[in-house]
């Protein structure tokens, strides 16, 4: 994946910084990086970690350890964040990281939501690359600084109503209904979704989860490419949430695949209700282009939610997908 090791030498960089800026901004670098590494794209890391630098703050300051006596009360409390690093980073010095992800998954799985779904797909990235790899130091710690975050910013949804559904993963985000008030940033929206439609609720083997979940990042990324426009950052996580815990799957226990999939299926819909635009526009890729052509010019391009739904587009493989990558980049704002 990235033997030259400048991918650890990244995350080595990084894990000086905290997981958010400005207080409620997720520091998006480790993701990216990861993404440019798996796509041999090694040798552009430092230099796009140059232009992404001042986007950067220090790591937190810690409160009080977690421990396991207290971790409950930590639960969903970003001024914890540090604290809760810390607890995942002398876990998985003392334990198999696999072990360490297994236990802590069902117990986050139900707070995905927090940090707009930012912390899964955090440890998406981190768990692939110790998937593909590895196990060194700086990719274990990058593992402990994602599951951190996401236990920092855990945030379950209420009861949610349950709405007629589909029995594709594109006809079912088709039938999200939009929020009516769609003013605010990511927590007011999150907190005016009350009902999403059913989709998948009857799976029960962890194969045919694992097929679904593929069939809607299949679904979210083409639906990228006419439904983007609504807003052009955050639908990109219709996409990358649910492929974060796709890519995490391996990793973990098949009895705990369907949750998973059930989870994802409500980060995808909820960001689509909270997002989507008032009608879907047309949209044709202009031209043909290679997956390699395709992630160089999201390098180009540089914005960092751009590089993750390239990442995604192209682990999805076909040409809706790819032709989602190029709209993004229209739609977006290059790195300045």
């Amino acid at each position: 994946m990235d033997a030259t090791g400048t991918l650890d030498e990244a995350l080595q960089r990084l894990h000086s910084s905290g997981p958010e800026r400005l207080g409620r901004l997720t520091n998006h670098a480790p993701m990216a990086v990861e993404a440019l590494a798996a796509h041999g794209q090694g040798r552009s890391v430092h230099r796009w970690l140059d232009s992404y630098a001042r986007k950067l703050e220090e790591f937190p300051s810690g409160v009080e350890p977690v421990t396991d006596a207290n971790w409950r009360s930590a639960l969903g409390d970003p001024r914890r964040a540090a604290d809760w690093i810390g607890y995942f980073e002398r876990e998985i010095a003392e334990r198999p990281w696999r072990e360490v992800l297994t236990q802590w998954w069902p117990r986050l799985l139900p707070g995905m939501y927090g940090g707009s779904t930012h912390p899964v797909i955090r440890v998406g990235h981190a768990v692939r690359t110790l998937l593909a790899g590895e196990s060194t130091e700086p990719r274990l710690a990058e593992l402990a600084h994602g599951l951190g975050y996401w236990a920092a910013r855990h945030r379950p949804l209420a009861d949610l109503g349950l709405l007629p559904g589909a029995d594709s993963a594109a006809a079912a985000l088709d039938a999200v209904t939009p929020i009516a008030a769609r003013d605010g940033g990511f927590p007011a929206r999150l907190g005016r979704v009350t009902g999403l439609p059913v989709w998948a609720a009857t799976v029960t083997d962890p194969s045919e989860a694992r097929r679904r979940l593929t069939e809607l990042v299949r679904a979210a990324t083409h639906r990228y490419a006419t439904h983007g426009h609504g807003e052009e950052t955050m639908l990109v996580h219709a996409a990358t949430a649910p492929n974060a815990v796709l890519r995490t799957l391996p990793a973990l226990p098949h009895a705990l695949w369907v949750p998973s999939l059930r989870a994802a299926w409500t980060a995808s819909a909820a960001v689509t209700a909270m997002y989507a635009p008032d009608a879907p526009v047309a949209y044709a890729a202009p031209g043909t282009f290679t997956p390699e052509e395709v992630f160089e010019r999201a390098l180009v391009h540089g914005d960092e939610h751009v590089i993750k739904l390239t990442d995604t587009a192209l682990d999805v493989g076909d040409g809706p997908a790819l032709a989602a990558t190029l709209r993004s980049i229209e739609l977006s704002e290059p790195l300045g």
